[in-house]
């Protein structure tokens, strides 16, 4: 069977990256519009994208209304910002919202109509130059085709998808996550590390993608409690960068499961972070999914050695679970009680969410067939 893979054209890692990318990032107009957020500006980290810019006299308008997860009222205000400074090419600069905003206003430059227009399509008309440059290690935003933006009219999270949504380049310079405080640290290195184990046991992985999640996997295992413990760890740092773009590869190509469809209602009803939702739902979720493919979960459970050299497939993939647990454990995610999340308005919101959970298509690539009614039974699950 012939699988097809795609990443941006051009991609650059390590330390120094921004640096090394300027004659490519600075070539693609002569207007850029930067999406970013407070937080970039404030750490000064916006001064030297800007700077970077200006030494090779490409100028910039700077969209910095991204606070918290996208909506759509946030992508028309940048829309209409990008169109009054005729601007040429768009830099996303930041954290997985700003990321996803950027490839969402480069949609409407030229899609007509809203972004919710295009919820559940594919996009395919050619949208200007986007260039993803990530201060966390977590989301993949910047190699994927994909973009989730909410939707609040309808209190939903969009997934906006389509080739033409791939960056043309990815700058993943480690230096722009050193400033990440201990819950971004958390929540971003969970997503990549749900992505990976998604894209690991999706029905749609092979080989190629298969390689860089057991990769990012390996990584995160090793490296996320390091970061979390001290964020001045660079080694961490850096390897959990490598990790979220190998895991952002991988399920770009692949697909994500059950865990990403049943964590978009939590964050658009409940406002938790993507990735902390992600978090709460992932032993649980995992554990739903483990006898439909032990062996998937046994190679994971072997990959990051906390398997017995001569367990069984069954054995290997649940010491892969007590694992995921622990991971859980040390980043200290909370249980939806925890985040002050009232039990009742929970409850009251399951058919919903499982509804549009199964909607959303991500979890039938769960190698176990998966219905509204399971999704039910895991969120009531939770709360155990």
């Amino acid at each position: 069977m012939a699988n097809k893979f795609t990443m941006p054209a051009m991609i650059f890692t390590g330390e120094g990256a921004l640096e090394a990318a300027k004659a490519d990032l600075c070539a693609l107009g002569r207007h850029a519009f930067v999406v970013t957020g407070q937080s970039m500006i404030r750490q000064g980290q916006m001064a030297v994208l800007t700077e970077l810019l200006k030494s090779e006299g490409v100028s910039c308008t700077i969209f910095s209304g991204i606070s918290g997860e996208p909506t759509d009222k946030m992508i028309e205000e940048g829309l209409a910002m990008y169109k009054e400074a005729g601007c040429d090419f768009i830099i996303g600069f930041g954290g997985g919202s700003p990321l996803d905003s950027a490839k969402a206003i480069g949609a409407l430059v030229t899609n007509p109509g809203k972004i919710s227009d295009y919820n559940g399509k594919i996009i395919t008309t050619p949208i200007p130059p986007v260039v993803e440059i990530p201060s966390t290690s977590g989301t993949g935003s910047e190699v994927t085709q994909f973009t989730i933006i909410s939707d609040t009219e309808k209190d939903i999270k969009m997934l906006l998808k389509g080739g033409v949504l791939m960056p043309a380049m990815a700058i993943v310079d480690p230096k722009f996550t050193y400033e990440m405080p201990k819950s971004v640290t958390a929540a971003t290195g969970l997503d990549a590390l749900t992505h990976a184990i998604e894209a690991y046991t999706s029905k749609k992985a092979f080989p190629l993608t298969d390689m860089y999640a057991m990769s990012a996997v390996q990584k995160i295992f090793k490296y996320l409690p390091r970061a979390y413990k001290d964020g001045s760890d660079i080694e961490a740092r850096q390897e959990m960068s490598a990790a979220a773009l190998e895991a952002g590869i991988s399920f770009n190509n692949s697909s994500v499961t059950i865990v990403h469809g049943m964590s978009r209602p939590i964050g658009a009803l409940f406002h938790v972070p993507h990735g902390i939702s992600n978090a709460m739902l992932l032993k649980t979720c995992m554990t739903f999914a483990l006898d439909g493919t032990y062996e998937r979960f046994a190679a994971l459970g072997r990959g990051i050695g906390a398997a017995e050299a001569g367990a069984s497939d069954k054995e290997a993939a649940e010491a892969f679970l007590e694992a995921i647990g622990q991971i859980c454990d040390i980043c200290e995610v909370p249980t939806l009680e925890g985040y002050g999340i009232d039990k009742d308005a929970f409850f009251a919101q399951i058919d919903k969410m499982a509804k549009d959970a199964f909607d959303s298509g991500s979890p039938s690539n769960t190698r176990k067939t998966t219905t509204p009614e399971d999704m039910a039974a895991i969120y009531k699950k939770l709360w155990e």
